[in-house]
């Protein structure tokens, strides 16, 4: 079985590609910093439909002891499979506490999500998300935008896609084709996840993908994504 504890890879078990996975960090209510563990015997799992009681995990703090209910990591692969990743429940696995390597600078607190119920929701958390890597005047567009751009913001513009189809490669080229003109980041939030080309493509453009899920907290899809995430704006 897999190897996914904290700073290890994890394979996907519908293509056999191997990623790299380091836990994403939450803040307990007695202050310390918590990632969630995962199993080091356990199985990704393949998510074909989301529900709201699958979408959290209840884990221990590793300094105080008190459980939380967190959002379930995800990976999204791209084969196109959303996976579900498995999680020590006990606490007492590694990457219990502390920020996972390569994660966010120091001095950023850690992200506080938005939960999801309405597709608004889903391009208010990401507006949320954008400002916490440091894009701090990002605003929603009015309207159905013809650009396919939702978030514009001093340097960046982003697509959300709320839908529950991946998305395909020609959202992201036009994306990143808006963000030239303009001389901006180019950036693409997903609930659904993105077609295999656009994946590719993304990684070829040196685009961030992220996905979503119902807890409001976005994945980095890629090492675009994983870059932004550790650099910021």
């Amino acid at each position: 079985m897999a190897d996914v504890s904290a700073n290890s890879s994890v394979r996907c078990p519908v293509c056999r590609r191997e990623h790299r996975w380091s836990p994403p960090t939450y803040p307990c209510p007695c202050g310390a910093p918590v990632a969630l563990p995962l199993a080091r015997d356990g199985v990704p799992l393949r998510v074909r439909r989301r529900t709201w009681a699958g979408s959290w995990v209840a884990v221990p703090c590793g300094a105080c002891g008190r459980s939380q209910d967190w959002p379930q990591p995800e990976l999204c692969c791209p084969c196109g499979a959303l996976l579900a990743l498995p999680v020590d429940r006990t606490g007492t696995g590694p990457g219990t506490t502390g920020g996972p390597v390569g994660g966010p600078p120091a001095d950023r607190p850690p992200f506080t999500p938005v939960t999801i119920r309405t597709t608004r929701d889903v391009v208010l958390a990401s507006a949320h998300y954008l400002r916490w890597l440091g894009f701090t005047d990002v605003l929603a567009t009015h309207g159905p935008p013809a650009s396919g751009i939702d978030l514009r913001g001093r340097g960046v513009v982003a697509r959300v896609d709320p839908t529950t189809s991946p998305v395909g490669v020609r959202a992201v080229e036009t994306v990143w084709l808006t963000a030239l003109h303009i001389s901006a980041v180019a950036v693409c939030f997903a609930l659904a996840g993105y077609e295999q080309d656009a994946y590719a493509r993304a990684e070829q453009i040196a685009l961030p993908l992220f996905t979503l899920d119902l807890t409001g907290t976005p994945q980095p899809a890629g090492q675009a994504a994983e870059r932004l995430v550790a650099t910021g704006a």
